[in-house]
C-alpha cells in the first residue's frame, strides 16, 4: 500500500478523499486542507502533499472551460509572483522538522485559517495591487504543506467581488501556482512513487465525491454547508494538533 498505510490507515485515506471531494463539489471549498488534516491521524502529512496538488490540479483543469472571460488576470499574476518567493521559504521550513513537529505547524495552520474563515470579516472594497502580491507570499508558504488555497479564499471572500470572477480566478491561479510548486516538491523529496500510485488509486474516488457533491443531493444550503466542512475541518486540525503534542 501506498506510504505502508495500513489496512485501517488506507480505509480511513479513502474515506477522507471522498468525503472531502464531495465537500468541494458542494461548497466549493476545503479539498486539500481536509485530506491533509485527515493524512495527519494516521501518517506523515507530507507525505500526501504532493498528491492533493495533484487531485486538485485534475479538478480544476475539469471546471476550467469556459471562465477565461472571467478571470482577474492581474490578480493572478501578481499573487503567483508572490507565491514564487513564499513557496521555497515555506518548504525549507517545513521539511527541515520532525514529522511531529510538522503536524503540529499544519493543524496550527489549520485552526487559524478556520478561525478567519468563520469570523466572516469583510472589506469595504476590492484589494487591489500590492495587497493581492503579499497574499501571493501568504500563499506560497501555505503551500508547502499543499494548502496555499485557504488564504486566498479567505481573501477573495472578504472583498465585493463578483462570483464568477472570484470563482474563474481562483481555478485559474491555482493550476498555475501547482505547475510552478511540482519540481519543488520533487527537489524537496515530497514525490516519490508512491505519490504516483496514491494519486492514481485516489483520482475516482476524487472525482466521484466530487461528482456526487455538485448534484447537491443534500437539502442544505451551500453556505450552511461550507460552514459545516470548516467546523470538520478544524475538529481534524484539533486532533491532529492533539496528536503532535501528546
Amino acid at each position: 500500500m501506498p506510504f505502508d498505510l495500513s489496512l485501517i490507515g488506507t480505509v480511513w485515506m479513502g474515506v477522507a478523499v471522498l468525503g472531502a471531494a464531495f465537500i468541494r463539489g458542494y461548497s466549493g471549498f476545503g479539498y486539500s486542507a481536509i485530506v491533509i488534516a485527515a493524512s495527519s491521524l494516521v501518517m506523515n502529512p507530507l507525505n500526501m502533499v504532493a498528491v492533493v496538488v495533484i487531485l486538485e490540479t485534475a479538478m480544476s483543469l475539469q471546471a476550467a472551460r469556459g471562465i477565461s472571460a472571467d478571470v482577474d488576470w492581474r490578480r493572478v499574476w501578481l499573487m503567483l509572483a508572490g507565491a514564487a518567493v513564499g513557496l521555497p521559504l515555506g518548504l525549507w521550513a517545513l521539511t527541515g522538522i520532525s514529522e511531529d513537529a510538522a503536524r503540529a505547524v499544519i493543524s496550527a495552520y489549520v485552526l487559524v485559517m478556520c478561525g478567519v474563515l468563520l469570523a466572516g470579516w469583510r472589506l469595504a472594497r476590492e484589494a487591489r495591487g500590492i495587497s493581492n502580491l503579499g497574499m501571493g507570499v501568504v500563499s506560497g508558504l501555505a503551500n508547502a504543506p499543499g494548502m496555499g488555497g485557504l488564504p486566498i479564499a479567505a481573501f477573495f471572500a472578504a472583498q465585493p467581488m463578483r462570483a464568477a470572477v472570484f470563482r474563474a480566478t481562483l481555478i485559474a491561479y491555482f493550476p498555475l501556482l501547482d505547475l510552478y510548486s511540482a519540481p519543488l516538491y520533487w527537489w524537496a523529496g515530497l514525490v516519490t512513487w508512491d505519490t504516483l500510485w496514491a494519486s492514481l488509486i485516489a483520482l475516482p474516488l476524487t472525482f466521484l465525491g466530487n461528482w456526487l457533491g455538485s448534484r447537491h443531493f443534500l437539502n442544505t444550503d451551500p453556505q450552511d454547508f461550507r460552514r459545516f466542512a470548516i467546523l470538520l475541518l478544524a475538529g481534524l486540525a484539533g486532533l491532529g494538533l492533539l496528536k503532535a503534542v501528546l
